[in-house]
């Protein structure tokens, strides 16, 4: 009876376990399709390049920084694609974002689009952003937005956005899982899942590859066939296609107030302390879980007086819709420059400061 018992567990334990390994599979992050493309990605910090070496080693694509911000051109962009291409090898351009408003996103997309127009195109063209600085996750999702929307209708050619683990899982939203993820982690057999992308179309392994053809380390990838255009002719650039929207660049979120998440801090004590709601604070911060914010992480908070007992520690608005700080005992113009989003310089023309480092309590401060 007890050898019959045990058989029936075993049995019982079999099916549990193979349920288990069924269903998993449907939870794992891997790549969007089987076939793999060993790839490259370079800048100007790799130097000269022969790439009929590279081809050699079987590498396929390589993805070639074109820009970073408003102005700057990667040195040996054109070097890079001139020869990668004639060595036959799969082409994709990436811009680093440094934009820290919605306005300076659409820019700096005008900017990478109007360089890389007339070349031939193979890969998704990307979006490496990822210095954040104080920018909340709603200012960073809105900036990625606006930059990604902004050159696919400008180019005609489709977006991949390019991030590491944590920012796709903690700090880019749901709403751009719309375009296929290139995600960077080392040191792992496989990337792990962030709960938002189902499946990876770019995974950059490591940033010490070591590749004949190359001076030194560089980033190796590997590539799925999602990675690649379904329309790779010359990048015609159409202005008629794209125009400034307003109610998006200018949105709310630019002109909000900001603090740091100190220890301590939970949500609903912020949406007390400032007169608000939590559910308001999460969708304008992006929040998924209202019951998880990060120390250092900045928040946005909508302008409305402090609910605080002690009047003299409130923030005033003058009739002009202005923001008036009252300096409280402790504060510098640097601290007040952070916790309200703007620069010490615009404090100091605001309220025509003789000397940035002799402010006194009590007295009152145009933000």
């Amino acid at each position: 009876m007890k050898i019959k018992v045990l058989k029936i567990l075993i049995l019982i334990s079999i099916i549990i376990l193979s349920n288990y390994i069924l269903t998993s599979k449907c939870y794992a992050f891997s790549a969007a399709s089987s076939v793999i493309y060993e790839g490259i990605d370079v800048s100007g910090w790799q130097g000269d390049i022969d790439y009929a070496e590279v081809k050699a080693t079987g590498i396929e694509v390589v993805y070639i920084k074109s820009s970073e911000g408003y102005s700057f051109i990667d040195p040996y962009f054109e070097q890079n694609y001139t020869n990668a291409k004639a060595n036959g090898l799969k082409i994709g351009f990436y811009h680093y974002v440094t934009a820290k408003t919605a306005g300076e996103a659409y820019e700096q997309a005008k900017f990478f689009s109007n360089l890389i127009e007339d070349k031939e195109v193979d890969c998704r063209l990307a979006m490496d952003f990822e210095n954040f600085d104080n920018l909340s996750r709603a200012e960073v999702n809105q900036i990625a937005t606006v930059f990604m929307q902004t050159v696919q209708k400008l180019t005609g050619k489709e977006m991949i956005l390019y991030s590491n683990t944590y920012s796709a899982r903690s700090i880019f939203s749901r709403s751009l899982t719309i375009y296929p993820l290139w995600v960077a982690q080392y040191d792992v057999t496989y990337p792990t899942p962030n709960g938002k992308w189902n499946s990876w179309v770019g995974w950059q392994y490591t940033s010490q590859g070591d590749i004949p053809g190359v001076n030194g380390n560089v980033d190796r990838d590997e590539f799925t066939e999602e990675i690649f255009l379904k329309d790779n002719s010359k990048i015609v650039i159409n202005n008629q296609n794209v125009e400034q929207d307003q109610s998006t660049i200018n949105s709310p979120i630019n002109r909000l107030n900001k603090i740091i998440v100190k220890w301590g801090d939970t949500l609903s004590q912020i949406a007390i302390e400032y007169n608000t709601t939590v559910s308001e604070l999460a969708t304008l911060n992006d929040i998924e879980n209202p019951n998880l914010i990060y120390v250092g992480e900045t928040i946005i908070i909508p302008t409305k007086e402090k609910n605080n007992e002690n009047a003299n520690n409130e923030t005033e608005k003058t009739n002009t819709n202005q923001i008036m700080y009252k300096i409280q005992w402790g504060d510098t113009l640097w601290s007040i420059s952070r916790r309200y989003g703007v620069s010490i310089a615009t404090l100091v023309r605001l309220n025509k400061i003789k000397n940035p480092n002799l402010i006194y309590a009590g007295s009152y401060l145009k933000i």
